[in-house]
């Protein structure tokens, strides 16, 4: 059943609060993420119902921010019209602040158009938030942001690339790889745009400075004996130099007298933070470029069945913390650096193992009507990729089902990196979708047939062994239904 964006935005709005209480508003393939002044306004209780809601699949809370669980394409609709009831409160209309949940007095920065887009500048976050996770988020609001053009280009690569292997096409072929390669060669620059933004710079300039990473002229400048190459440290690099460029013109924002603010702070921004970035930072950016490229290689190489098992199995636990976050800049580096990321496809493998612990589960409790609903709706999107559902209404509630999802990840990662070390190396060329879904975004050194059929031989075991713990040992805790 389709999500009605405007009655769930609607119906979300006053359960957090209201809009004084939204100090930021953004969303990733799955959530709508939602910054908050206080958490302790949240009616945690009406946002986990779902009756009361029907288009919210689960709620994710911590000390950062909350996460409201809404599925692939509704949450883009839903954070729309999530927006919209944010800027009508904010121009004061009463009749919208009224439908967005009856608080009518804006206060602080959740009126503001940039706090909608989630521009909080650093000052205004929560100061009690974990450091560590605070830096994840902030790592997350840079990248997640690219998904979308990262996945729309990593399907078109992917027809392209079947167009010239099988020789149709030709004269198309070279367009849909000129199309899909044209974001890859300049991600460095809305890498830097997003930091700028995020760090409370002007992201226009982030974005300038980060281009220095992928101007062609960089190979005339030498550092260190040798010549640079274009795109050199890539998308850490173009970070590095967007967030030394924020600081940068912070402080000149601080010293520079107002008559030459205008002209002064954005030469001494691009100069400084540039000059820095030709001559350090896109050097040693590109050594822990290289270096990640170097160590995901040899580490499913030599420990590919280890690694897998442990990345398999590890993943679910990782998204449930929000410690897999860290793991976005290293998928997108991959991309950029070797055309795919070896990692997510068996990451994935957790989404299969949660598939099988949740049919498990539906076997097994043949009379929990409620529990067997639950599960028949959010199957599909758990084939696809998409494990919140399962995850929040199925196995985390029951427990054990939770740990025997892991296992089947595990297995599933295992299964990959056996033929990781044997050779063939399955990677996607995007980050993002998963299960089925990433069957379209594959690619491997051995051919598209043979990779997907290595992915699906994971998937296979992944679903098998989520089943078969959680059937045997996830659920002898409970009476046999």
């Amino acid at each position: 059943m389709r999500t009605d964006p405007v009655s769930t935005a609607a119906a979300i709005l006053p359960l957090v609060g209201g809009p004084a209480n939204v100090t930021s508003v953004a969303h990733c393939m799955t959530r709508l993420r939602l910054g908050l002044a206080d958490p302790a306004r949240v009616d945690a209780a009406a946002l986990r119902s779902l009756r009361a809601l029907p288009g919210v699949l689960g709620v994710v809370a911590d000390d950062t921010s909350y996460q409201i669980v809404l599925g692939p394409g509704a949450v883009a609709r839903v954070t729309t019209e999530f927006e919209e009831l944010m800027r009508s409160a904010a121009a004061g209309d009463p009749a919208d602040r009224s439908a967005a949940g009856g608080d009518t007095t804006v206060r602080g920065p959740a009126a503001g158009d940039p706090a909608v887009r989630g521009a909080v500048p650093s000052g205004e976050r929560r100061r009690d938030a974990a450091p560590a996770k605070a830096v994840l988020r902030r790592v997350a609001d840079i990248f997640v942001p690219l998904i979308p053009a990262l996945i729309g280009c990593g399907v078109l690569a992917g027809v392209a690339g079947l167009l010239v292997n099988n020789g149709l096409l030709p004269g198309l072929a070279p367009a849909l790889s000129a199309v899909s390669s044209a974001f890859m060669a300049l991600i460095a620059v809305f890498v830097g745009h997003n930091t700028a933004k995020e760090f409370g710079g002007t992201p226009i300039l982030g974005g300038a400075v980060a281009a220095v990473v992928v101007y062609p002229g960089v190979a005339k400048v030498t550092v260190f004996g040798t010549a640079l190459a274009p795109g050199q440290g890539g998308v850490l690099g173009a970070l590095a130099a967007a967030l030394l460029g924020t600081y940068v013109e912070k402080w000149c924002r601080g010293r520079v007298p107002d008559a030459l603010d205008v002209l002064l702070t954005p030469a001494l921004t691009v100069l400084v933070a540039g000059l820095a970035t030709l001559y350090g930072l896109m050097y040693a950016a590109g050594q822990v470029a290289a270096a990640i490229g170097t160590a995901a290689n040899w580490l499913l190489s030599t420990t590919g069945a280890f690694a897998g098992l442990v990345l398999g199995g590890l993943f679910l636990p990782l998204v449930m913390l929000g410690l897999h976050q860290a793991l976005i800049p290293i998928h997108t580096t991959l991309i950029e650096q070797q055309g795919s990321t070896v990692l997510l496809p068996i990451l994935a493998m957790a989404g299969a193992g949660q598939v099988g612990a949740a049919l498990a589960v539906y076997v097994r409790l043949r009379h929990d009507t409620s529990i067997r609903t639950t599960i028949r709706s959010a199957l599909p999107a758990g084939l696809l990729g998409v494990g919140e559902p399962l995850v929040y209404g199925v196995s985390l509630p029951l427990g054990r089902p939770f740990l025997t999802a892991c296992a089947g990840g595990a297995a599933g990662g295992a299964f990959i990196g056996c033929f990781a070390m044997l050779g063939d190396h399955v990677g996607a060329k995007a980050i993002g979708p998963s299960g089925w879904a990433l069957f379209p975004l594959l690619a491997g050194n051995r051919g598209p047939a043979a990779t997907a059929a290595i992915y699906a031989g994971g998937l296979l075991t992944g679903y098998a062994v989520g089943f078969a713990a959680t059937y045997l040992f996830g659920l002898s805790h409970l009476p046999r239904t």
